[in-house]
C-alpha cells in the first residue's frame, strides 16, 4: 500500500480496504456458487485473535437465514443490539439463502460450521453473510470445495479478492481505509486504522446498514461500545444511500476491533474520550466513502446524486424530504436526461409529509438557482446542461422551516437500470 493521504486528523490509504488494519488477513477464491468460474464467488476475514464484534442487520422481515443466524450469534439482552466476540467472517456470492426457511437456517449454520473447521475456532466465533438470488437452497458444496482454498490463501494483500469475491451486480469493487495517530489521546506512538470492503449497487435502501460491508479496525474497542459506534454511522452513511428504494432481506454490515495496535495492557478507548473520538470519525467517514461509492455505482447509474436539504423544522423533516426527492423515477431520469426539472424536485418535497410553507422554499441544481421563495426563476438552460456533464449533481433544497438539515446521496434512473434487473435470473 502507497502512503497515506492526509485529510484533516484522519489519512486516506491509497488502495487500503478490509486488511489494512493490524490483525486481520482476508482472501477471495471461486468456490463454485456462480457458474462463472471467473467470477469469485467466496471471500474470508480472518482476525488473527478471537476479537470484538458488532453487526447491524436488515429491519426486512423476510430476512434472510445468515441474518438469522448472525443475529443469534450477536444476540444480547438489549433488545436490538449485536455484539460479541468473533474470529472470522465467511460471505458468498450469486445465492443470497433468502427465503429458504429452516433448510436455509440449516445451510448457514453449517457453514459456519465448516468454516470453524478450518480455521480452527469454535462455530460460534464465525459470522456469515450472503448475497445473490432469493429464494433458492444454498449448496454445501462449494464450501466444501472453496474453504480449504480460500483459507490458504489469507494474507495481509488478500483484501481486494475478498471485496471482488462479494460483488453482485456491483461494476466494481468499494473498499475503503483510513488511519489517525494516537499521539495526545493517551495512545503516544500508536497509529489506529480503519479499514472496510462492501458491495451494493442494486437493492438498496438501507434501514440498518448496507448490503454486504464488513469493517475493521485495529483500535482496542469493547464489544458493546463497537455496536453503539457502528449504529450511529451507519445511521450517517449507509442509511443515508439510495439506488432505488428497495431494503434487501441480506443486508449486513460487520464490524471488528482487533486492538493490535495498541501496546501491551493499553486499555479500551472509552465513550467520551478523544481516543474513541477519533476512532468514531474514522468509522464514519470510511462508511460515508463506501455509501457514496454505492450510490455512484448504483445498477446503470451515470451520476452520483447529493441531495442536500437544509432549513428543515425536525431532523426527520429533513430525512423524509431528501429520501423521497432521492427516490422520485421522475426526478432521478430527470437527472439521466440532463433536464434541470425543478418541479419534479418540489412536488417530490411536497408530498414527503414533511411541513414546511410553499413559498419559504429555495431550489437548486448544481449549484443554479431554479427556485426562490417557491417560484420558478430564470436560469441559462445551455449552462445547466453545461454542468450535468459532472459525474456529481448536487439539488439543494432550503425548506425555510428550522434548522435541521441532511444529505442523502442517490444516482439517476436509465435505461440499463430496467436491463439488468429485468434479466436478473437469466
Amino acid at each position: 500500500m502507497t502512503a497515506p493521504e492526509q485529510t484533516g486528523l484522519l489519512h486516506w490509504i491509497e488502495g487500503g480496504g478490509v486488511t489494512s488494519a493490524q490483525g486481520f488477513q482476508a482472501a477471495g477464491v471461486h468456490a463454485g456458487f456462480r457458474a462463472n468460474p471467473n467470477r469469485l464467488d467466496l471471500a474470508l476475514v480472518v482476525a488473527d485473535e478471537p476479537c470484538a464484534a458488532a453487526g447491524v442487520f436488515t429491519q426486512n422481515v423476510f430476512c434472510a437465514a445468515p441474518v438469522r443466524y448472525c443475529r443469534h450469534i450477536l444476540e444480547t439482552e438489549a433488545e436490538g443490539e449485536s455484539y460479541g466476540c468473533t474470529r472470522a467472517v465467511v460471505v458468498n456470492s450469486g445465492n443470497a439463502n433468502a427465503a429458504t426457511g429452516q433448510k436455509g437456517l440449516d445451510a448457514a449454520f453449517e457453514a459456519a460450521r465448516m468454516t470453524a473447521q478450518v480455521v480452527g475456532c469454535p462455530s460460534g466465533e464465525v459470522l456469515v453473510a450472503s448475497t445473490g438470488v432469493i429464494g433458492v437452497q444454498l449448496p454445501l458444496e462449494p464450501y466444501q470445495k472453496g474453504l480449504p482454498r480460500v483459507f490458504a490463501q489469507l494474507s495481509r494483500e488478500g483484501g481486494a479478492d475478498a471485496a471482488n469475491a462479494i460483488m453482485t451486480t456491483d461494476t466494481y469493487s468499494k473498499e475503503a481505509a483510513c488511519s489517525f495517530s494516537g499521539d495526545g489521546l493517551g495512545y503516544e506512538g500508536c497509529t489506529f486504522t480503519v479499514g472496510a470492503m462492501a458491495k451494493g449497487s442494486g437493492m438498496i435502501m438501507p434501514n440498518m446498514a448496507t448490503m454486504i460491508a464488513v469493517v475493521t479496525t485495529d483500535a482496542p474497542v469493547k464489544p458493546r461500545d463497537l455496536r453503539g459506534a457502528l449504529k450511529r454511522a451507519a445511521d450517517v452513511s449507509f442509511n443515508k444511500v439510495t439506488v432505488d428504494s428497495d431494503t434487501s432481506t441480506n443486508d449486513t454490515c460487520i464490524a471488528l476491533a482487533s486492538g493490535s495496535a495498541s501496546l501491551a495492557g493499553a486499555p479500551a478507548f472509552e465513550p467520551g474520550t478523544g481516543a474513541f473520538a477519533a476512532f468514531e470519525d474514522a468509522l464514519t467517514q470510511v462508511c460515508i466513502r463506501l455509501a457514496k461509492e454505492m450510490a455512484k455505482n448504483g445498477e446503470g447509474a451515470t451520476k452520483l446524486v447529493n441531495v442536500i436539504v437544509t432549513g428543515a423544522r425536525t431532523p426527520e423533516d429533513a430525512d423524509a424530504v431528501a429520501r423521497t426527492v432521492a427516490n422520485s423515477p421522475l426526478v432521478k431520469t430527470a437527472i439521466a436526461g440532463h433536464d434541470a426539472n425543478w418541479g419534479r424536485i418540489a412536488a417530490a418535497a411536497g408530498r414527503s409529509g414533511a411541513t414546511f410553507q410553499q413559498e419559504d422554499v429555495d431550489i437548486s441544481i448544481l449549484g443554479i438557482p431554479v427556485c426562490r421563495n417557491g417560484l420558478a426563476l430564470a436560469f441559462d438552460e445551455e449552462e445547466a446542461l453545461r454542468r450535468f456533464e459532472n459525474p456529481e449533481v448536487d439539488i439543494a433544497i432550503d425548506l425555510g422551516a428550522g434548522e435541521a438539515c441532511t444529505t442523502l446521496w442517490t444516482c439517476d434512473l436509465t435505461h440499463e437500470y430496467i436491463s439488468i434487473n429485468g434479466e436478473y435470473r437469466t
